[in-house]
């Protein structure tokens, strides 16, 4: 089964992420997130090591 976990996020964000879900034609702001989230971590799915997603990380500009 799968769970929910609550992330707080600024209002600003939020209004941001509501405007482009509907932009984009998703169903609700929730799926836009998914399909976001999905989609960065698929970029680090495929390392081979620890100091790999470090790398693809930095390279994404999440790390300096």
């Amino acid at each position: 089964m799968f769970g929910y976990t609550k992330v707080k996020l600024e209002t600003s964000m939020v209004d941001k992420i509501k405007r482009y879900a509907e932009i984009a034609g998703y169903s609700s702001p929730e799926e836009f997130i998914t399909h976001a989230l999905e989609k960065e971590l698929a970029q680090l799915e495929d390392a081979d090591s620890e100091e790999e997603i470090k790398k693809r990380l930095q390279g994404l500009g999440y790390m300096s």
